[in-house]
Order: structure tokens, then sequence, then C-alpha cells
């Protein structure tokens, strides 16, 4: 692998790694308070068109933007009333929200256009535009330093550095703040929580809505930023990799950007197999490289990397004590 080979693929494994960084945290604020949430497919969904489509009509990407977010907050609310007010099972809610998003987003895509469930491709002012960062020109000739700053880092949208930024402001809200100790004391304990006073319903609530936005900036980003429309399951099982990524992480934020860039990093190389065979010094089957991410999602999930402690009250309705 040359130097410009591994260049471009850190560059891609950043662009790649972002949806799944955003969708990550969402989980994250979800299950610390104790609200499993298999629905982050179906919310980036969701959010990917409703992005996607309004931006194709209004020509603006930051109404698209508010547009995502909404769709996404209203299947948040959708799986907070199944799982919290109604106390249902909360993997078979976000089953049934993936298995909703799937139909209904072809369906209004394909009423919206008549292109085959897709919207338009995007251009202009319905994309978000490549940022340079300062310095970037006059630093790039720099070994090393320059390349990384100039290439990976520079020239992305405002969501990926949107993402990078919420990692240290989750960690910040999760540990340094009042909110985040109520947050992760309700997904431990929620029957002590209640009776110190404060109300888990209010609390999970809040947590799943937090979940909504941050999964509707996933969406957003993966059809006006990492592609241009909408298309129908583009988001091709990332919110399913984004859970196995927080188990890696065992749900702490830092280990998020970890988890979820080496998931990038992997559908990087699916993208360039030259790479890989001259590496591995074997003819390496691209469907196998594509598959690769999702292989590494089964080894997580079982387990087979380290045993993760999910927070003792996830997955369980509360009931209140009389």
């Amino acid at each position: 692998m040359t130097y410009v080979e591994l260049i471009a693929i850190l560059d891609s494994t950043l662009r790649l790694g972002t949806p799944l960084l955003l969708a990550c945290l969402a989980g994250l604020f979800s299950e610390r308070a104790g609200i499993f949430d298999i629905g982050l497919e179906g919310k980036m969904l969701v959010a990917a068109m409703a992005s996607a489509a309004v931006a194709a009509l209004t020509g603006s990407v930051w109404i698209g933007l508010l547009a995502g977010i909404f769709g996404s907050l209203l299947f948040s609310l959708l799986h907070g009333l199944a799982s919290i007010t109604f106390r249902g099972n909360q993997l078979i809610s976000g089953v049934a929200l993936n298995f909703l998003a799937s139909g209904l987003t072809v369906l209004i895509a394909q009423s919206l256009f008549h292109q085959g469930g897709r919207t338009p491709p995007l251009s202009g002012g319905a994309r978000f535009a490549p940022i340079s960062l300062p310095f970037s020109e006059q630093i790039a000739s720099v070994p090393v330093i320059g390349p990384l700053y100039s290439t990976v880092l520079s020239g992305d949208s405002i969501l990926v550095y949107t993402a990078l930024a919420l990692v240290p402001v989750t960690w910040w809200v999760l540990y340094r703040t009042r909110f985040g100790l109520r947050l992760r004391a309700v997904g431990e304990n929620p029957a002590a929580v209640d009776t110190a006073g404060i109300s888990v319903v209010r609390m999970r609530y809040a947590a799943v809505m937090i979940t909504g936005v941050l999964c509707g900036l996933a969406g957003a980003y993966m059809s006006t930023g990492l592609q241009a429309g909408f298309g129908k399951e583009m988001t091709a099982g990332r919110g399913y990799i984004a859970l196995a990524a927080l188990i890696f992480a065992k749900w702490k934020p830092l280990n998020a950007l970890g988890a979820t860039m080496f998931f990038g990093f992997l559908q990087a190389l699916a993208l360039r197999p030259d790479v890989v065979e001259r590496l591995a010094h074997v003819s390496v089957p691209v469907p196998f490289l594509d598959a690769l991410p999702y292989i590494l999602t089964v080894v997580v999930l079982a387990g087979l990397m380290g045993r993760a402690y999910a927070p003792r009250a996830g997955g369980e309705p509360y009931v209140k004590e009389r």
C-alpha cells in the first residue's frame, strides 16, 4: 500500500464512518436510559428519504436537514409510545419500525418523483458542500501532517465535523452534567431514580428524542452529504452495524469513535480491492470485502471480542410500584 493510497483510504474511512458514529451515539443515549433501539436503521432511512426529498423540492439542504430530523423524531416518538408508555417489547417495536421505514420511504419517494422509489440527483444548494479547513493548502506539503490535515480532515461537509464534535459533547453530557447522571441512573436502577423524585418516563423520552435527532443527522448526511440523493434501502444495514459498534465500544462515547471508524475503515477497504489483494498476496473476492463489516458485526454481537455489559435495566419497561 502506497502512502497516497493510505491517505485515500483514511479519507474514505472518515466519510463512511460518520453515519455510523452519529447512529452509534444515538443508540448510546437511548440504551444508557434503558431503551434498546433496534430501530436505528429505520430512523436513518426515514431521515435520508425526508432530507433528500425536501432538499430536491425546495433546493435547500438546510430545510432538508430539518425535514430529516423531524421524520426521525416521529419514528422515535412511535418507539417511545410503544416501549415506554405502553410498555411493549422494545426489540419488536424497533424491528417493526425498520419494516415500516423500508416500505414507507420507497412508497413516498415513488409517489413524489416517480423514479422507482428514488429521488432526483441533488446538486448545488440541495447538497452539503465540502468545507476547506484553515491553512489546508499552506501545510499540504508538510510530510505526514500535511496530507492528513489537508486531505483527510479538510474537504468534508459540516455534518462530518458535527459528528466528531459530538463525541466530546456526549462524554461531557453523560459524565459531567446532572442530566447525564440521571440518564445513566435510569438505565441502571430506574426504581431508585423514581424514589428520588425524578420521572423515569420523562428521562427515557428525553433519551429517545435525542436518539431521533442524531439518527436524523445520520440519515440526512447519507443522502445529502455522502451521496447525492435517496435510493431504496440506502442505509444498507448501517443501523445494525452502529449497534454492534456500540457494544464493541462498551457503551462509552470515546470508544464509539474508534469502533465506528474501524467499521468505516473496513467499508473503505471494500472500495479498494486492488489494495487488499496486494497486501494479502491473494485474490480476495469483492463480495467478501463488502460482507466483512457485517461478518464482524456478527462476531461482536456473539461476544467473541470481549464481554460487554449493557445497562442493567436495558430492555425492561419500568412499572412504578404502588
